[in-house]
């Protein structure tokens, strides 16, 4: 393992754990909270086991309990009663810190366990729309920085993934019970598939046929579909294409090859989308992904 899994600066921790780098340094020096090592410059060097500690302390301290008192806890008391907090509140923040920590030592073990308790307190709807969106938010803030790289994000993304297929075969095990059939697809060079995914894990459990053709999926080629059924509505999720220069066009070229030869709808979510100023009529754009579910 290279340093960039074991080793974080304070700046590093700050991003991490959300507490400020000065706070960081009064708790380290007033409670001897953390035990950095110091480089020959004298610059605090933390390891994975401090940044644990820190975001246990974290979140006591965010759910009310005083330094002093957190300051005095022995390690098992302190994991003890995160435990103990986290299960009576179900919290999702915990959650995420465990899945932070399970990311920055590329643990997949650690993941499956956090994941279990969670399934086991939360619907998966729940768990997805509360825990790994946020979580995928924060690691799209927080990327580009030393402690959080793209390998960091693969690896995330990678498990979640696994996750999101497992329910959805399961719950398209039943026959589509519903006349509508929902056809999910990226735009061309769109690849980032997990809220598609997830949109189409959600439109299974409730009894719609899906057509998910996945990333990449040029406007011509849907033509296919819609000569295939009669009662169809498309679903897409615009991430980084088309640009927000761009995505006018795209909605506009989207309308006339497709829509406008029949009654369709278009709905789309996703950052990009939000861009847009293009008003046809059979063409909504959302927010977020639970507003789209609550439309559909």
């Amino acid at each position: 393992m290279n340093n960039i899994l074991t080793t974080f600066s304070i700046k590093d921790l700050e991003n991490l754990s959300g507490i400020k780098a000065h706070t960081i340094r009064i708790w380290e020096k007033r409670y001897e909270i953390l035990e950095p090592e110091r480089t020959d410059t004298n610059i605090r060097l933390y390891n994975l086991k401090n940044l644990t500690k820190l975001l246990n302390v974290t979140f006591l301290y965010n759910a009310g309990f005083k330094i002093s008192k957190i300051a005095k806890m022995s390690v098992e008391e302190l994991n003890q009663t995160v435990r103990e907090q986290a299960t009576k509140k179900r919290d999702k923040d915990h959650f995420i810190d465990e899945l932070k920590i399970s990311m920055l030592s590329f643990d997949q073990y650690s993941f499956e366990q956090a994941y279990n308790r969670m399934v086991a307190e939360m619907s998966f709807r729940d768990v997805f729309l509360e825990v790994f969106i946020p979580l995928l938010e924060y690691i799209g803030i927080h990327w580009q920085s030393d402690s959080i790289t793209p390998s960091h994000e693969h690896f995330m993304s990678s498990l979640i993934m696994q996750k999101l297929l497992i329910n959805i075969e399961r719950v398209q095990q039943s026959q589509a019970v519903k006349d509508k059939v929902f056809v999910l697809f990226l735009p061309d060079g769109e690849i980032h598939e997990l809220g598609l995914l997830y949109l189409n894990y959600e439109l299974a459990l409730e009894g719609y046929q899906t057509v998910y053709l996945g990333a990449s999926v040029p406007i011509d080629s849907l033509i296919a579909v819609t000569e295939t059924f009669d009662n169809l509505d498309f679903i897409s999720y615009f991430t980084v294409n088309p640009t927000k220069d761009e995505v006018d066009d795209y909605l506009k070229k989207f309308d006339e090859q497709i829509l406008s030869k029949q009654k369709s709808n278009l709905f789309v979510v996703g950052r990009t989308a939000q861009e847009s100023t293009f008003k046809g009529k059979n063409i909504k754009v959302f927010n977020r992904i639970d507003e789209l579910i609550n439309k559909i």
